[in-house]
């Protein structure tokens, strides 16, 4: 079981940043959402560690408390 990476670990995170939110135009909130639920989902099966996921579930609600 690994432990989850909060540093920096992206290569070209711009890029994916970028790739995001041109993911999201023209959807409506409702699509929005659901598009995030799938990305989430996807990859949360593709870490596939749950000790890692529920430290990441921490860590997301932590950061919305700041």
């Amino acid at each position: 079981m690994a432990d989850l990476v909060t540093t920096p670990n992206i290569a070209g995170a711009d890029d994916f940043y970028a790739d995001l939110i041109a993911a999201h135009q023209g959807l409506t909130k409702a699509e929005s959402d659901a598009l995030n639920a799938r990305l989430i989902l996807i990859l949360a099966n593709h870490v596939g560690d749950r000790t890692a996921l529920a430290q990441a579930i921490v860590a997301a609600k932590n950061a919305g408390r700041n």
